[in-house]
Formats: structure tokens, sequence, C-alpha cells
């Protein structure tokens, strides 16, 4: 073999064999890449050829599947009262990236999910049948928020205390998941809900973090109880009215100016929604302490999952004293969720325990048989039982005679705090109203705590308050959850 015929062979194998590591590259990595994108058809055909599991409210489906015409995609997704759980169920669609419960439990509700399949979907690589989520969503709960909310921009949150179950997630304006789930429709409906400047896509209980206002009150007289600043609710504070924000020569004042809130107590400051007192409080506590308890009732977690991501709430750091006084009462830097804020009285009803929020109670395969139960979740101590006490008395307080009266259920007893938060510059713009609260049944001892925030309403600015517009859709979900 001459020297030209033996390097042409030796530069014929050397193509071969990076033929085959092409092969071989395309084959294991880059198909697996391929398989996974978003945009190969192949998947959504796989995943609509047959009907998908279902999500279940109450015992009953409220998804459901049904078969196309004209389309490779065989079945899609359809919703049964879909505006009324849309925060819950979020959407599968042909066309988008599914959402909520939808997304995070796609392989389980498509039969993808290895702990579907028996021996003999493993032997065929037959997709198995797929399985089902069960919520622990109230539709009672749930239809009241929803009902109570009206046309009203807000979210709102009912939780068990004693369990941790989420009994209703709402968020207003919402929207008709079945919009999106047709490949052939998908898009207009898309192109209409991303363009209203209303957000309806916009989870505004879980996931829209504003000022919490005079709720976050809560929070600072735990830490100033659990601290031993004041030995009870009922100890006389030390606190002018008005208060001049340190380093400032700013004056807090009153909603109220002829309130008592002079050197108030931490219950009647509570009961007036006295900003001086809290503010002050915040300040002497300081920023570390603050923030500590904060924390302790989920602020600035940035991987609580129920088992949706629920957006952080933050309480800020690095912060001047006259900063740190308006975090007292709820400004400045600090936002909460419908959740966190319905955390913060659950964790107080319940003794000073929380109990993780979660609003899956399990996961089933085809045939009911639990692969996952989430029922059974973790509980921390946030304020000793004495602090605790002596917060319910005071909230108690506030809505038998003080700022959250509109709360008021019969045969129950009922623990709130209102909120105004004011927000845009120089306050102009119409502030955010918030109510949480807890409710026990006087015959049954059933308990509920919830939280509601009203983003927008057609409400006069001089009538927006959270006993004038969140307290009522709070009284409404203790209602339906305390009922007999």
């Amino acid at each position: 073999m001459n020297k030209t015929i033996r390097r042409a062979s030796v530069f014929s194998l050397l193509l071969v064999l990076a033929l085959l590591v092409r092969a071989t590259w395309v084959q294991f990595y880059d198909g697996r890449a391929l398989a996974d994108d978003k945009d190969n058809r192949r998947n959504a055909i796989e995943t609509y050829s047959a009907p998908l599991g279902n999500i279940i409210v109450g015992g009953r489906s409220v998804t459901g599947s049904a078969p196309t015409k004209k389309s490779d995609l065989k079945y899609k997704r359809t919703y049964t009262d879909g505006a009324l759980y849309a925060a819950v169920t979020g959407f599968a669609s042909q066309a988008y990236a599914p959402t909520q419960l939808e997304g995070i439990y796609t392989d389980l509700l498509n039969g993808t999910d290895s702990r579907l399949k028996s021996v003999m979907d493993t032997v065929t690589n037959q997709r198995a049948e797929p399985g089902n989520v069960v919520t622990t969503i109230d539709p009672d709960v749930q239809k009241a928020a929803y009902e109570a909310l009206g046309d009203k921009k807000g979210g709102a949150v009912a939780v068990d205390p004693k369990t941790g179950k989420i009994l209703a997630a709402v968020s207003t304006p919402s929207y008709s998941p079945s919009s999106l789930t047709d490949a052939n429709t998908a898009g207009t409906a898309w192109q209409k809900l991303t363009s209203d400047p209303e957000k309806p896509l916009v989870n505004r209980a879980l996931r829209q973090p504003l000022p919490p206002g005079s709720t976050f009150k809560l929070v600072v007289a735990a830490a100033a109880l659990e601290d031993g600043l004041y030995s009870s609710v009922d100890e006389r504070t030390d606190s002018p009215d008005p208060y001049t924000l340190p380093g400032t020569s700013r004056d807090l004042t009153n909603e109220n100016p002829n309130a008592p809130c002079t050197n108030a107590t931490i219950r009647t400051a509570l009961e007036y929604s006295c900003n001086n007192v809290f503010a002050k409080m915040a300040v002497k506590l300081g920023q570390d302490k603050v923030k500590a308890m904060a924390e302790k009732f989920g602020f600035n977690d940035d991987e609580l999952d129920v088992p949706v991501r629920a957006y952080t709430s933050v309480y800020p750091s690095d912060m001047d004293p006259a900063q740190t006084a308006l975090t007292g009462i709820g400004q400045f830097d600090v936002t909460a969720t419908p959740l966190q804020m319905a955390m913060v009285s659950a964790a107080i009803a319940n003794g000073g325990k929380l109990v993780s929020p979660h609003m899956v109670s399990r996961i089933t395969d085809s045939g009911g048989d639990v692969l996952e139960d989430y029922d059974d979740a973790g509980t921390k101590e946030i304020v000793s039982s004495s602090t605790a006490e002596q917060l319910q008395s005071a909230m108690e307080t506030v809505v038998d005679k003080g700022t959250g009266t509109n709360a008021q259920v019969p045969g129950a007893s009922v623990g709130g705090k209102t909120g105004t938060a004011q927000h845009g510059e120089n306050n102009s713009q119409v502030p955010y109203a918030w109510f949480t609260s807890y409710g026990t049944s006087d015959s049954s001892g059933k308990e509920v705590a919830v939280a509601v925030m009203v983003e927008q309403s057609d409400a006069a600015r001089s009538e927006v308050s959270g006993n004038g517009l969140a307290a009522p859709v709070a009284k409404a979900m203790m209602q339906a959850a305390l009922k007999d």
C-alpha cells in the first residue's frame, strides 16, 4: 500500500469515527435537549394524546379533558368554575407552559411520573394512567371570598391554623383558564390577558407583595412582648403623639386625631391603630429584632412553597432610624402577600405555633392510591403561648370595639387587625386596604385565619380603609369556614 492510499484510509477512518461520535452525541445529549424543548410539538402531541388527570376540590374535580376536532392534539383541558379556582389550578395549555398546580404536577397529571408506572407499563414503555391532585381548598370558603371581593382588585387567603391547610386562595380580577387551553384560540386570549391593565394573570393571593400597612403592627407587637420591652398588652408605652421621626422634623400622626394614642398600651394602640406607638416601638426594638420576628413569621423566605412558590414578603435591612420607624407601621420597604399576613394570624390563633401552609392534601394514582401525603405538615414555634394569648385578646378588642368591627361574626370569637397602606409618590395613589384575622366557632371550636388585600376598588379615596373594604370580605370567609 503506497503512502497516498494509506493516508486516504486513515483520513476516511477518522471521518467515520467523527460521524460515530457526532451521532452518539446527538442521540444521547442533543436528543434529550430536543425532546425536552418547549417548541417540540411531539411533546404536546404526546401530552394531549389522552385525557389528563384531575385537580380535586371538595371531593369534586374542577378540571377535565375534552376531545378536539381537526387537530393532532386529541384532547384539551377543560375547567369547571375556572375563574373561581384559577389562582389554585392555573392553566394547562396546548400553546403555553402550564402554571400553578397544573405546572407543578405536570408529570403526574399527564401520566409520565415514574411513580405511576406498573410493571407492564415499564416493560411496554407505555404512558401510565394519569394521577390526580387532591387540594385542601374548601369550595364554600373559596366561593365566599370570590363573591365578596366581587369587582374589587385584590387577593384573599384562608388557612386552618391547626393544620396549615389553605382553605381558599382567591385573586381578582380572575380569568377563564379554558380560554388558554386550545392552541387554535389561545394566542388571541393570551394577548388580551397580558395587555389587560388589570393584570388578571397575576396571582394576588400568593404572588403580589404590597405594603401591608398597619396589619404589620401585629409583628412589631409580637417582637416587643417576646423581647420583654413590655410585659403585657396592657402596660402603658412611652409614646408621644405626634411622634417625630428620628433625625427629621417630620411628625408622624394618626388617622384619628382624637384617638387616645399618647403613651397608649399595645391593646389600645391596636384598637385605634396608633402609628406613633408602633413607629417608636420599632425604633426602640431596633431593626434587627423586628426583622428577626418578621422572619420567624415567614418574611424574607424566598423558598415558601405551598406547593406553588409564593412571592417573597420582605422586611428590609440597612435602614436609618426614621426608616425603621416607618417599617413599624408596615410602610417604607415592607411588603407582604395575603398568604403571609394570613400566616401571621394563623400563628397567633394557634398558640404561637405556625403549621406550614399547604394547598395540596395528597396526590394519588388513577385508582386513588396515595402516592404522597402532605397533610403531616411541619410546625414551628413563632412566639410563646403567653404572647399569643395576649395578642389574641388585643386583636379581639380590635373587632369588638375598635377599627375592625365589620369583621364580627355571630357565634364566633374573632380577632383582627386593619391596615390602610399608603403608596405612590407623596402617597398620591389610592391606598391599599388590608384586614387579617382569625375566627373560632363558639359551638364547634372550628378555627380559621384569613387575610384580605384590596388593591383597588370603586370606593372614593376617603372611604378606603381596611374595615370598610377588606373586613367584610374576611367576615364572609370566616362565616363560610366556621359554619357547622
